[in-house]
C-alpha cells in the first residue's frame, strides 16, 4: 500500500514537472505561451504575456516585453497605466501540504460522541496558466517621477533572460 502511494506521488510529480514556463518569445498560437501586443494609439499599447506557473515571472516577462517594445518604437520610458493579472498566487503547482482540523459531536439516543480529526492533503496538480496584461504609454526624454513609470533600458537589462 505504501509502495503504491509512493509510485503515485512520483508519477504526479513527474507530470507536474512537464508543464513549465516556456522560453521567452512571441506567442505561437492564440492560447500558447509568450508575448503579444496591440497598438491602441501611436504611443499606447496593450502588452500581454501568457505563461504557466507563478504570476511573478510571467509579470516580469510582460514588463520585459513592454521595455523592448518601447525601445523598438524609439522611446525611452514607459508607464503602466493599467495592469491585469490572471492566475492564482499558488499556480506554480507542485507539492503544497495543507492541514485541516475539525471537531464535532452528536447525540444519538442515550449516547453522545465527540471527536477531533486532523487531515493532511497534498496538491499534486501541475502549474496552471497565468497571464499578465499591461496597458502602457511610451515616452521620450526623462522618465517621469511616478511609481509606474519605468526606464526601458533599465528594465530590459534587469529582466532579460
Amino acid at each position: 500500500m505504501i509502495r503504491q502511494a509512493a509510485v503515485a506521488i512520483t508519477a504526479a510529480l513527474s507530470l507536474s514537472a512537464c508543464a513549465s514556463l516556456a522560453p521567452y518569445g512571441p506567442q505561437g498560437s492564440p492560447n500558447g505561451q509568450g508575448f503579444a501586443e496591440q497598438r491602441i494609439e501611436s504611443n499606447r499599447y496593450r502588452v500581454t504575456y501568457r505563461g504557466v506557473g507563478a504570476p511573478g515571472p510571467v509579470a516580469d516577462r510582460a514588463l520585459l516585453r513592454a521595455a523592448e517594445l518601447t525601445l523598438e518604437q524609439g522611446y525611452d520610458w514607459f508607464e503602466v497605466t493599467q495592469r491585469w493579472t490572471d492566475g492564482r498566487p499558488d499556480s506554480a503547482g507542485g507539492i503544497r501540504p495543507n492541514v485541516s482540523i475539525g471537531a464535532g459531536s452528536s447525540r444519538y439516543g442515550g449516547f453522545s460522541a465527540s471527536g477531533v480529526g486532523v487531515g493532511v492533503g497534498l496538491n499534486l496538480s501541475g502549474p496552471s496558466p497565468t497571464s499578465t496584461v499591461l496597458e502602457v504609454v511610451l515616452g521620450r526624454g526623462a522618465r517621469p517621477d511616478r511609481p509606474n513609470a519605468y526606464d526601458a533600458r533599465g528594465v530590459r537589462d534587469a529582466i532579460r533572460p
